[in-house]
């Protein structure tokens, strides 16, 4: 169990009483079926009306419960023949779920169920149930049993309390001690609706301490990084004006800017970390190009890292057309490259010979070695975990720190950027370049699919291109991939005078890559595509693309697509095909898209919406996690925690050093504090 619990980082009793819950369920009340609200939680019990098998789609189990106010439908699209007997018609059964917009109505997806006697029939939970985060091999059942034994040694041994007395004050003066046994177990006068919501006064102390930490953790990253040694670079602006030459265009304010301010980083003996945020199509490869290009000139190589082999790829193509005419060498390292030119780029990497090496995960790998690395390059920085980005600066033969420049095209609200990225200085591309026509967003019922397909064939006539990309509701890709063919075949039939190419991540890697070079060649009309042309991809002659089931994907992943079409400067549009049930926030996401193409506005809907884990990749390898706080919710508290935070950095570090320990634990050993 202790093996189990480390996975969790939980080492100790201080570890388990600050592992606080995630959310509560509220089983402490029924909820009449008829008063059930959309997307909410709930406690139902009535009796069995029937059950049948149901072939759509996918084959489920469908059970209607009644109560004297209504019918709900409980769906299982995973069941056993027992399981089936025993939900029988006029069975008495009590469920707790989230209603759902399905096929009959409001819907629970496997819900948690149980047969009450008839003597435990008016027997509910008296007080909230705390859910706790997991691993496996561990339940919710031993997680709360441990924290109940966890909190009788609390009140022996209080743990003690770091924030200042007018941070305190804030708060009511809230007990710390108090706060964490009302939060693991809310008594039975608890107020529901306030713990539901993360608003309780306890909830909030404890918010602020895991947001306070979180922010030392990042300042500790940054006071480490301003003391190690890098290679200070020399800035030729000859060399630049040689780069640009070629280019139709001059860079934008923008990118002159944001071009400027990396320039100055490098030229410092402290290692760069600079994050550039812009959005889709704003010319972050060239800026990145140009910091390349200084770091190459002095005789330092350059990794620049991508998330897929197709954009790593396009990188390439595109580095190899700018830097080989003066001079400078370019590799690639993927995981499809034949053994010999793998070898190749190793033995370039590890001698010096490559200037400039473009890769992907496959850059990670351990017996990747680099002569002298001077700069590292992050695309699509949501994408790859710390501890993968860490791994980079240690692949370097000399003993200086690389420099690092992380791009990302997901735009960051404030908010998350001056919490999450403070050990980060960063730059924005706030300007695209000129002559980008604006995209116009449609969005269209499948009902009108046929439609559709006519504009394809008048858009294609003309000698534009389009994209067709295909969603599923599972996240598989065997699933995904298996769609695409199908509406691929589909669009074959109904369009058999169009060149059609397909594109999906179960294909090899040959296959992928001929369809999508035909594509971009102008040999193929048409690209049916899963959502791994989310990213990168360039073709300035796509000027159409439709979205099938956008209700099936966020915000930050639709504008990411929509972001393939108008890169040329021809009108534009993005066709969103939406199905026939949509839930309110699934609306609320379609009309964002059709209302802005502002990266901005549409991420800090995003994270209203969806919450800051999508839009930060927080799922990655080594990130921080909170387990309290939300960014959303609490960021009125964050200006606070910055000021708490720096004064206690100057005038208490031992707090700091306590702080760190007790909400992260062995988990600072990302952090290298």
């Amino acid at each position: 169990m202790a093996a189990t619990l480390a996975k969790l980082g939980l080492h100790n009793i201080q570890d388990l009483l600050f592992q606080l819950p995630r959310q509560y369920l509220d089983k402490t009340r029924l909820t009449p079926i008829g008063k059930l609200r959309l997307n909410t939680h709930a406690v139902v019990q009535g009796n069995i009306y029937k059950t049948e098998i149901k072939f759509g789609r996918r084959r489920s189990l469908a059970v209607t419960l009644e109560d004297t106010s209504g019918r709900i439908v409980l769906r299982f699209f995973h069941f056993s023949n027992a399981q089936k007997n025993r939900l029988q018609e006029g069975v008495l059964l009590r469920c707790y779920g989230e209603a759902r917009l399905g096929s009959s109505g409001l819907e629970f997806y496997h819900p948690e169920y149980e047969f009450p006697d008839e003597d435990q029939a008016d027997s509910l939970e008296q007080t909230l149930t705390p859910i706790y985060s997991l691993t496996e091999g561990l339940s919710q059942l031993r997680m709360q049993k441990l924290s109940e034994q966890a909190l009788s040694f609390i009140d022996r041994y209080p743990p003690e309390d770091f924030l200042p007395d007018d941070i305190k004050k804030k708060f009511g003066n809230v007990n710390l001690t108090e706060a964490i046994k009302f939060l693991h177990r809310p008594p039975v006068d608890a107020p529901v609706q306030q713990l539901l919501a993360g608003q309780h006064p306890f909830q909030r102390r404890l918010a602020f301490e895991e947001l306070l930490v979180h922010f030392l953790a990042r300042q500790k990253m940054r006071e480490r990084s301003r003391k190690e040694a890098a290679e200070p670079m020399n800035i030729d602006p000859a060399i630049s004006a040689r780069f640009l030459e070629p280019f139709p265009f001059s860079l934008t304010g923008a990118q002159a800017r944001v071009c400027a301010e990396i320039f100055k980083d490098l030229q410092k003996t402290a290692p760069m970390l600079r994050m550039i945020q812009g959005d889709v199509g704003a010319g972050k490869t060239l800026v990145a190009a140009l910091a390349a290009l200084h770091v190459a000139n002095n005789n330092k190589q350059v990794a620049l890292v991508a998330p897929t082999e197709i954009l790593a790829e396009q990188h390439f193509k595109n580095f190899i057309s700018w830097f080989e005419p003066l001079g400078i060498s370019v590799y690639l390292l993927v995981s499809k490259l034949k053994a010999a030119r793998k070898r190749e780029s190793l033995a370039a990497m590890a001698d010096g010979t490559a200037n400039i090496v473009v890769g992907t995960h496959a850059l990670f790998q351990e017996q990747v070695t680099f002569n002298s690395l001077g700069l590292v390059i992050i695309d699509e920085q949501h994408r790859f975990g710390v501890e993968q980005r860490k791994s980079l600066r240690e692949k370097s033969q000399d003993e200086k720190v690389p420099h690092q420049l992380i791009m990302t095209a997901t735009p960051i609200p404030r908010t998350l950027a001056m919490t999450t990225y403070s050990e980060m200085d960063y730059s924005l591309l706030d300007e695209l370049p000129p002559g980008r026509t604006p995209i116009e967003t449609l969005v269209i019922s499948q009902q009108r699919r046929q439609e559709l397909i006519e504009r394809i064939r008048a858009n294609c006539a003309e000698g534009k291109q389009a994209y067709w990309v295909c969603t599923l509701i599972e996240n598989s890709e065997s699933l995904s991939a298996a769609n695409a063919e199908e509406i691929c075949e589909q669009l074959k039939e109904a369009l058999p005078e169009l060149k059609i190419g397909l594109v999906h991540g179960r294909q090899k890697a040959d296959e992928k890559d001929q369809h999508m070079q035909a594509f971009k060649n102008g040999e193929l009309h048409l690209l049916v595509a899963t959502t791994v042309i989310e990213v990168g991809v360039d073709v300035p002659n796509a000027s159409l693309m439709i979205i099938e089931n956008p209700e099936r994907l966020g915000l930050a992943q639709l504008h990411q697509l929509r972001g393939r079409v108008g890169r040329g400067s021809q009108a534009s549009f993005c066709v969103l095909l939406y199905g026939d049930k949509l839930s309110e926030q699934a609306k609320q996401r379609l009309a964002v898209m059709r209302q802005t193409s502002d990266g901005f506005v549409i991420a800090e809907k995003d994270l209203q919406l969806r919450g800051p884990g999508e839009l930060l990749g927080t799922r990655q390898t080594g990130d921080m996690q909170y387990l309290l706080a939300d960014l959303e919710r609490d960021a009125p508290l964050l200006p606070e925690v910055h000021r708490c935070g720096k004064k206690l950095l100057q005038t208490q570090p031992d707090a700091v050093t306590a702080l760190l320990d007790r909400w992260l634990g062995k988990n600072q050993e990302y952090a290298r504090v």
